[in-house]
C-alpha cells in the first residue's frame, strides 16, 4: 500500500488553517486524515493541529484492525474525544472562541477501507466502479442541494457556500457520517479538504489519479492545478493507493 500527504497555503491565505497526514499503527494500517481549521484570529490552524496532535498518538499505539466494525468504533470514539477537546479548549481560551475543523480520516486495512467525515473536507474512491466522492458535505448550500432548493450548478457560485452545519468541537456533541467500503488492488483513495475540491473539478481530479506517474507527482499535479485556478484557500490532500508495487515506502 502506498501513500502520500501534501499541504499548500494558496495563492492568497497568509496561513496555513490545514493539517493532516497519513500514520501507522503497530501492524503496519494507515489512519489517514485532513483537517481543515477555521475561527478568529489563527483559532483555525489551533484547531486541526490539536486534532492531528490527539488522532496521531492514539492510531499509532492501536492494535490491528480486524472487522469493519471495529474501525468504525475507532473512528466514532477517537473523534468525539477529539470534538471534547478542542469545545473545552475554545471555552477556556478566548484567542479560540468558536473555533473548529472539519475532519475527513480513513482507515486503510487489506481488506477495506472505513471512512468518518464532519464538514466539508471530502473522500473520494477511484475503483472499478470508476471515481465517486464517498462523503458528503455538511454545509448550507448541500443541504440546499439535496432539498431541491438550488440546482448544483448554482451551489458552485453560492454566496454562502463556506456555511457549514456540522464541525469538530464547535459544539459539546457531534455527529459523523462513518461508512466502509471494499478495499482492494488497484483501488485509489482521496482525502481533500475544500481547497481542492472548490478548484478542480471532479473529471480533472479523475484524469490525474489515473496518471501513470508516482503518488507525489499526483499530489503534486492536484495541487498545482487548484493554485492554477485561483489557490483562494488552503490546499490539503491525502492518497492511498492499494498496490502491489512499492514506491520505497
Amino acid at each position: 500500500m502506498n501513500a502520500v500527504f501534501m499541504t499548500d497555503k494558496g495563492k492568497v491565505r497568509l496561513h496555513n488553517e490545514d493539517n493532516g497526514g497519513i500514520f501507522t499503527n503497530q501492524s503496519g494500517q494507515r489512519l489517514a486524515i485532513v483537517a481543515d481549521g477555521m475561527g478568529g484570529h489563527r483559532a483555525g490552524d489551533v484547531a486541526s493541529e490539536m486534532t492531528i496532535q490527539s488522532l496521531k498518538p492514539e492510531w499509532e499505539s492501536a492494535d490491528k484492525i480486524q472487522t469493519a466494525e471495529e474501525a468504525e468504533k475507532w473512528l466514532e470514539t477517537a473523534i468525539v474525544q477529539v470534538n471534547k477537546q478542542l469545545f473545552q479548549h475554545s471555552q477556556e481560551n478566548m484567542d479560540c472562541e468558536g473555533m473548529g475543523t472539519t475532519i475527513v480520516a480513513a482507515i486503510c486495512t487489506d481488506l477495506f477501507a472505513t471512512v468518518a467525515n464532519i464538514g466539508d473536507s471530502r473522500g473520494y474512491i477511484l475503483n472499478e466502479s470508476g471515481f465517486q466522492q464517498m462523503t458528503e458535505d455538511h454545509s448550507l448550500v448541500n443541504e440546499l442541494v439535496r432539498s431541491g432548493q438550488i440546482s448544483r450548478e448554482d451551489a458552485e457560485h453560492h454566496p454562502r457556500k463556506n456555511v457549514l452545519l456540522r464541525a469538530v468541537g464547535t459544539e459539546e456533541n457531534v455527529e459523523m457520517d462513518v461508512k466502509t467500503i471494499m478495499f482492494e488492488h488497484g483501488d485509489c483513495l482521496l482525502l481533500c479538504s475544500d481547497g481542492l475540491s472548490n478548484k478542480v473539478n471532479q473529471e480533472e481530479i479523475e484524469s490525474i489519479l489515473k496518471q501513470d506517474v508516482s503518488l507525489e507527482e499526483k499530489a503534486s499535479k492536484l495541487v498545482s492545478l487548484a493554485n492554477h485556478n485561483g489557490g483562494e484557500d488552503n490546499i490539503t490532500l491525502a492518497i492511498v493507493e492499494y498496490s502491489d508495487v512499492t514506491e520505497g515506502r
